[in-house]
């Protein structure tokens, strides 16, 4: 007899849809939490090419960035700490009451510590003895 139900691989914006939205009625339901907000800032240039920018989401009193990334010879000229002021304002009107951000140690820590973001937590066991550090922020 055939199963009903199987695995399937989607496209990622149908299955986040699905699951924000999932999700988003648990919390409204059970706690009468504000609903999961997404967003996105980007760079641009005169031709409309993206450069690089941030996403993330506010949630339960969360600002959480997933995502920043920056054109190589863009950086080190106030963009990354434009983007992220960005997104903290977007928490700030959401109500959120802290940042969180999550980086590995060959990446940007100096640069998020340098935003006020502190080491909340160590993750060690990535290849090549990489370690990943959530970092928190009050907003």
């Amino acid at each position: 007899m055939k199963e009903l139900h199987q695995l399937v691989h989607k496209d990622i914006p149908a299955l986040e849809t699905l699951l924000f939205e999932g999700i988003n009625d648990e919390a409204v339901r059970t706690k009468g939490m504000d609903p999961i907000f997404s967003f996105g800032i980007c760079i641009e240039d005169e031709k409309q090419n993206l450069l690089g920018g941030v996403k993330g989401v506010t949630y339960y009193g969360c600002l959480y960035v997933d995502m920043l990334w920056i054109e190589k010879n863009l950086r080190h000229l106030g963009w990354g700490t434009k983007l992220m002021r960005e997104a903290e304002k977007i928490g700030k009107e959401k109500e959120c009451t802290f940042a969180t951000v999550n980086t590995m140690d060959w990446e940007a820590l100096s640069f998020y510590q340098k935003l006020g973001y502190a080491i909340e937590f160590t993750r060690d066991g990535y290849k090549k003895g990489s370690k990943l550090y959530m970092l928190r922020k009050q907003l």
